[in-house]
């Protein structure tokens, strides 16, 4: 019996590594909470970084990225670039080909639509405030 658990196991992760193989990056889009960063992206011909903030919150305590980090709690706070980042700045604290996949897969991170501006996917903030200069609702 555990040979058939080890087999269906073997199997389902089989699945999930082809389902991830094949995902179609160009239709990637933010879900709730996720963080869209563009202060650099659409300036240097980049699609903007979609950072899956619950994806990494369900393996890491906050303090991870905010104290020992030094991310700020605020989308579009730290000035994030890729030549950070290969220096083992913010993100390439852990994405460093070690701890978690390297720079060399672009796509990976830069997969929001172009020109989707810096911001908590579906902030309740975003979702009530009135951009400046806009008619005023009645």
């Amino acid at each position: 019996m555990l040979s058939g658990m080890r087999g269906g196991l073997f199997m389902g992760l089989l699945l999930a590594l082809a389902a991830v193989l094949f995902v179609d990056v160009q239709d990637a889009q933010a879900e709730y909470g996720d963080v869209v960063i563009n202060n650099h992206s659409d300036g240097a011909g980049m699609r903007p970084v979609i950072f899956p903030h619950w994806f990494h919150r369900v393996r890491f305590a906050c303090k991870v990225c905010h104290a020992d980090l030094g991310f700020k709690f605020k989308a579009g706070g730290n000035d994030i670039n890729m030549v950070k980042i290969i220096d083992g700045q913010f993100c390439g604290a852990c994405h460093n080909g070690e701890v978690a996949w390297s720079v060399e897969n672009c796509n990976l991170c830069h997969s929001a639509k172009p020109g989707t501006p810096t911001q908590v996917h579906e902030s309740t903030i975003q979702k009530l405030a009135q951009p400046v200069g806009a008619p005023q609702k009645k």
